[in-house]
């Protein structure tokens, strides 16, 4: 498998999970993916779905909008998933501890942008966008580890 990007079409919702699950049997403690894109694309519908296939007893999986920060206890350890909508300084990054999950739990990241300089180096990019047919997802990376992983995400695409 070459390099990034890796492109998805997602024609509904059940697309969106289908891809979300894929991706989290692949994720392990250290792995961080970020999610871009504008309000209502689908990011906390991927990242929800992703959450829900990894966790040993289905439990409500909220956005973390206004919490900011919801950790869980999954098959493959913890578990981050940050919407850093309302931040605004790298301060406040720092005081939630997600620099420090970025080491030891899989980390799901929407509104990467406010990270800056702290987004990690060997994070996966989803990017997702509206079109008039659903959604499409690009997705990139640099650090090696992604190309297997993502090969195991395309077996089940």
């Amino acid at each position: 498998m070459s390099q990034s990007p890796l492109t998805f079409d997602w024609s509904d919702a059940d697309a969106t999970a289908h891809s979300a699950i894929a991706l989290g049997a692949q994720l392990r403690q250290g792995d961080t993916v970020l999610l871009s894109g504008p309000v209502g694309a689908g990011k906390t519908h991927f990242a929800r779905a992703l959450i829900q296939s990894l966790l040993e007893t289905h439990e409500d999986v909220p956005s973390p909008t206004f919490t900011l920060i919801q950790t869980y206890g999954t098959r493959h350890g913890a578990l981050w998933h940050a919407d850093l909508y309302r931040i605004s300084t790298d301060t406040e990054i720092d005081e939630l501890g997600l620099v420090d999950a970025f080491v030891d739990a899989i980390c799901l990241v929407e509104w990467p942008d406010r990270l800056g300089p702290l987004a990690p180096a060997d994070a996966l990019l989803i990017d997702i966008s509206y079109r008039d047919d659903g959604r499409v997802a690009q997705w990139e990376w640099t650090a090696p580890k992604w190309n297997t992983r993502l090969a195991g995400v395309l077996q089940h695409a």
